[in-house]
């Protein structure tokens, strides 16, 4: 895969690229074992070459987070493709780890092939998505995920949020016609701000048909410990799913 492509004019992004020391052997996957799945001009995005062979669905998660969710999918589901983006460095270099088994305090390894592993099909992107829209072809996905999305609760910092006229004009577009579009999130304020916008975008149509359509778990679900946390503390997840019609 290629290199990571630089825009001048990024757009600013607010939020953590980086937590507590990566340690050696994360260290050593970023260094040797993402470059290799990592994706970011328009000729990686072809249905046929970019997972080595032609994949019945190719989705899309948004801030993955530690991978556990990108991970499971990709695991459960060897027949689809997984492209995953992530701006925090400590949540890619766990999912390169997942997709590994390389831990710390054993010996690493003197040559790393990604794609020899039993999960293979994941790519990455780690940096802000919207700088990866210009170069993914329109419909290309099947089903895109947004899971457990910085709130930015405060009135303020409304226009922060990932859920928005602008990128949801971005998703339709590279999502293909009757794709899946699902978030998830445990604040309130949220909640309310999904409905709103989604209601307010004629691209997709809220699937829900009674409550219990989105405060449960879907049945294709996998679990997070971003989530366990959650429940835990009392809050409740919901699970919005959305088609896109046009």
């Amino acid at each position: 895969m290629s290199s990571l492509h630089i825009v001048s004019d990024a757009p600013k992004f607010f939020g953590r690229r980086k937590g507590r020391v990566v340690r050696k052997a994360k260290s050593y996957l970023l260094d040797v074992m993402l470059p290799q799945l990592r994706v970011s001009r328009k000729a990686d995005f072809n249905h046929d070459t970019m997972f080595g062979e032609p994949k019945k669905e190719i989705c899309l998660e948004i801030g993955f987070g530690d991978g556990q969710h990108l991970y499971g999918q990709a695991l459960k589901n060897p027949q689809n493709g997984y492209i995953g983006v992530e701006v925090f460095k400590n949540g890619v270099a766990n999912l390169m780890t997942l997709i590994s088994g390389v831990k710390e305090g054993v010996n690493l390894p003197e040559n790393i092939d990604a794609l020899a592993y039993p999960v293979n099909n994941i790519r990455v992107f780690d940096d802000d998505v919207r700088l990866l829209f210009h170069e993914i072809p329109d419909a290309f996905f099947d089903k895109i995920f947004l899971l457990f999305p910085d709130p930015w609760p405060k009135k303020r910092h409304t226009e922060r949020r990932f859920v928005n006229p602008d990128n949801l004009k971005e998703l339709a577009r590279v999502l293909k016609k009757g794709g899946l579009f699902r978030v998830a999130t445990d604040h309130p304020v949220y909640k309310r701000h999904v409905l709103r916008v989604m209601h307010a975008c004629s691209d997709f149509i809220w699937t829900a048909k009674c409550g219990n359509d989105w405060k449960h778990e879907p049945e294709d679900w996998v679990r997070t410990k971003y989530q366990e946390k959650a429940i835990r503390e009392g809050r409740r997840p919901v699970f919005f799913n959305y088609k896109r019609v046009r």
